[in-house]
Order: C-alpha cells, then sequence, then structure tokens
C-alpha cells in the first residue's frame, strides 16, 4: 500500500511526472516486508521538481542534482526523488562519470543491480513495471542480475556483497552466472570504502538466514578481501565438544545469536583465534587454549580496518572476552558474584551475555536438551543472587572514595585504587560486609593491605 504523503507529492508534481516507487520499496511491498525508506523516480528534472515541490509547500534539499537527485522531505522523513536517467562510464567502481537525464523509465530500471530491485509502481496506482522479471525472481526465490552480470559488478564493487546480503536477508539462492560474475570481479570490489562494506556486512549478519550469506563470501573470494582472518576457520576441526568445524560452529552461532549488531558480530568473530590456537596433546586430544584473547586482538584487527563504532565494538569485544567463561551450577555464592561484577564492568550484563552462551550451545551440535537444562539452571542461580542486589563493583562500595581518602587522611593516588579492590574482594565474599561502619573497620585494621 502506498504510504499516503506520496500521494500529496505526485499531486504537487503533476500527473504527468510519471512519479514512481523504485528500489527496495517495490520488492518489500510485495513480499510483504515492512522498510523504511520510498526511493522515487520520475520523468521530470531536478529543477521542476524542486519548483513543483516548493510552490506546493514541501521542503526540498538539492542533494545529488549531478546525479538527478532531490530530497523531499515529507513529514519529517526524506524521500529521494531521481530523475530517470542512464550511467554513463564507471571507473572507481562506484559511481558513473556521467548521467543522462531524461531517458525512459525501462531504461533507468536496466541500469540497476538485481532483477528484484528493477521494477516499479506507479505512485497513483496502476500496473507493475518489470521489465526484468523481478517479479517471477522474487517468486521463486532467485537474485540475478539485471542483464550481464560481469558487467553489472563493474560498475559497483559493492554489489558483489549486495547479492551476499539479499541471500542473507530474504533467504533467497543466487543465480548460477550472477554467482559466477562475483569471483570475477573481486578487483573491482577491493576499491569500494570500508564503510559501504562494514554497513553491507552488518545487514547480512543480521538477516533471517546469515548462513548463506557467509557462505556466499567464502565461497567467492568476498571473505578473503574483507574479512581474510577468518579464512583460517574453513575447514578447521574441532574437538570432542563439538559436531563441526571452527567455520560450521560459527555459522550455526550467528544463525541462533539474536539478530542484533553486538551478538551477531561477536558470533562471527568469538573463535576466530581457534584455528591460531590449536593445539594436539600427547593423548590426541585437541585444544584451543588462550583462543579468547586471539579472537580478541584479530576482532580488534577487523574493527580498526572496517572502522566500526567505538560503542559498536566494545559491546562485540565483551561478548567474545567473557564467552570463554563457562560457570556452573557447582560454583560458590562468592564465586558467581565475581563472574557477574566482572560482566557488568565490561558494560555487558546478564542476560546479553546469557543469550550468547545459549546460542554458542547450540551451535556445537551435541546434547541440546541437555545444555537447555543445564542452561536454565544456570541461569535460575545467577538471576537469583542478581535479585539479591549484591555490590558487584567498586561504584557500589557502601564508602565512596572521598569518604575513604577522609578515613585514611589521605589525598587521592594509586592507594585508593587498590584499596576500593581489596574492599570490593570483601563485598564480594560477603556481600554482608558493605556498610560504612564495617568498611571502616577494615580499613582501619588493615590500612596498607596486609
Amino acid at each position: 500500500m502506498t504510504w499516503p504523503p506520496l500521494l500529496r507529492l505526485q499531486e504537487a508534481l503533476g500527473p504527468d511526472s510519471e512519479l514512481v516507487i523504485v528500489g527496495g520499496a517495490v520488492r518489500d511491498e510485495l513480499l510483504g516486508r515492512n522498510h523504511a525508506d520510498w526511493d522515487l523516480a520520475t520523468r521530470l528534472l531536478p529543477q521542476a521538481v524542486m519548483a513543483k515541490a516548493r510552490t506546493a509547500g514541501l521542503k526540498v534539499i538539492p542533494t545529488g542534482l549531478q546525479h538527478g537527485t532531490v530530497t523531499v522531505i515529507l513529514e519529517d522523513r526524506p524521500v529521494e526523488v531521481t530523475t530517470f536517467r542512464s550511467d554513463g562510464d564507471y571507473l572507481d567502481g562506484r559511481r558513473p562519470e556521467t548521467v543522462r537525464l531524461g531517458v525512459g523509465l525501462a531504461e533507468d530500471l536496466s541500469r540497476r543491480d538485481f532483477t528484484i530491485n528493477a521494477m516499479a509502481l506507479p505512485v497513483g496506482g496502476g500496473d507493475l513495471v518489470d521489465p526484468f522479471g523481478g517479479r517471477a525472481d522474487l517468486k521463486a526465490g532467485w537474485i540475478r542480475a539485471v542483464g550481464d552480470p560481469l558487467q553489472r559488478f563493474a560498475e559497483d564493487g559493492l554489489r558483489p556483497l549486495r547479492a551476499c546480503r539479499f541471500a542473507a536477508q530474504l533467504g533467497f539462492e543466487v543465480e548460477a552466472a550472477t554467482r559466477s560474475a562475483i569471483a570475477e570481479r573481486l578487483d573491482v570490489a577491493r576499491k569500494v570504502a570500508v564503510e559501504r562494506v562494514f554497513t553491507e556486512l552488518d545487514k547480512l549478519l543480521r538477516g533471517s538466514e546469515p548462513q548463506r550469506g557467509l557462505a556466499l563470501l567464502a565461497e567467492s573470494g568476498l571473505l578473503d578481501l574483507w574479512l581474510p582472518e577468518l579464512r583460517p576457520m574453513v575447514g578447521c576441526g574441532q574437538n570432542r565438544h563439538h559436531a563441526y568445524n571452527v567455520w560450521r560452529h560459527t555459522m550455526e552461532v550467528v544463525c541462533f545469536a539474536p539478530p542484533e549488531p553486538a551478538q551477531r558480530w561477536a558470533a562471527l568473530l568469538h573463535d576466530a583465534g581457534k584455528p591460531g590456537a590449536r593445539s594436539v596433546g600427547a593423548d590426541g586430544e585437541i585444544h584451543f587454549h588462550g583462543h579468547e584473547a586471539r579472537s580478541l586482538e584479530l576482532a580488534e584487527g577487523i574493527f580498526d580496518r572496517l572502522k566500526a563504532s567505538h560503542t559498536l565494538r566494545k559491546a562485540i569485544l565483551a561478548l567474545i572476552r567473557h564467552h570463554g567463561v563457562h560457570p556452573t551450577t557447582a560454583w560458590g555464592e562468592a564465586a558467581c558474584r565475581r563472574f557477574l561484577g566482572r560482566i557488568e564492568a565490561d558494560g555487558l550484563g546478564l542476560a546479553p551475555w546469557a543469550a550468547f552462551r545459549l546460542a554458542d550451545l547450540r551451535a556445537k551440535g551435541l546434547d541440546w536438551e541437555a545444555s537447555q537444562a543445564e542452561h536454565a539452571a544456570l541461569m535460575a542461580r545467577l538471576e537469583g543472587l542478581l535479585a539479591a542486589k549484591p555490590p558487584l563493583t567498586v561504584r557500589e562500595l557502601a564508602l565512596d572514595g572521598a569518604a575513604l581518602m577522609k578515613l585514611a587522611g589521605r589525598s587521592g593516588g594509586p592507594w585508593l585504587g587498590a584499596l576500593q579492590k581489596r574492599l570490593l574482594e570483601v563485598v564480594l565474599d560477603d556481600p554482608a560486609a558493605n556498610t560504612p561502619d564495617r568498611l571502616a573497620d577494615f580499613v582501619r585494621r588493615d590500612p596498607a593491605g596486609h
């Protein structure tokens, strides 16, 4: 169903504007999927679009006049309106050197990447414009390039990755010729800005079937291009605690983890250090000692290269850092509180850690029912302890830094942090000790930590 404000824009541009919805919005409308963006195309030149829209009282921003695009604000949402165009040569693997405005709609659609994105719907109602069989490919579950896939992928190096991303989001297969062309255009893909790559990888990982996209990355060579640290995971055998090799296990964890960025990226990278840490003991048992630290190191390098945000990488690294900790119901309460304190201090929290742990357990491919029962019992224990609201971090001590300095008669310095750590150990062992009097008594008895 057309978003009502679009009808107001069509009325402003006039009946001869041939205003149509194009691209992903059409695809998602036909699939019944939610979408946030409405991309429009029209036969009108950008100057005419701006003049008519402003006359109707709409705000217009000339965002890309050189490519025939203006942005109209409809109910506080930006909507791009692009004049029907054909593209000249692509030399940088991203944008055409020239564009020609004033072409017909069918020629405009012919420059788009995949048939499922090369359809148009008239804003005011009318038949679907589908010159390349996009609707049939939607029904069949195919991702197919418009025309020659080698040409399409030569124009924009991000398109091969977009094919993998759509496979992950839609659960579609990539058509054979389109699939084969990906590996032949790695030289163009290499030119793509890392920020664009990160955005596509993020969307791929959060798809409903991310394993499809990941398998295509590994098969096509795109994995080696943008995530070469992960190639050693492919085919890397594991021990008796896993039914799958490292790469297969990783894809399974990605599938089972909640579809939000930190969880899915952590799932992808949590075992990246295993191939480098793999060893075989005298008894023939395979070990991965210290792989968590190696995974963290590799992840940090990947995020530096792909320019991931500080906030996101912090959340991802916290999940990777703690995924190798395996509390059991046999742990004492103090040990459990120390664990809860560590993940809280790392900004992680129990719920995200538990969701990731459950995905990791499920992806081992072993006795899932027993793993579920064990996890449920462990969570009941940890949640019960957390519900008692014990002090878990230095911030929750009954005496803050100022009070401790006054009590000790000293100004701040390294001694203060060391004292706070000792006091935290005391209250982790015995939460009832977290009162001003008892902490003060401890400081008076052992001010230097002897």
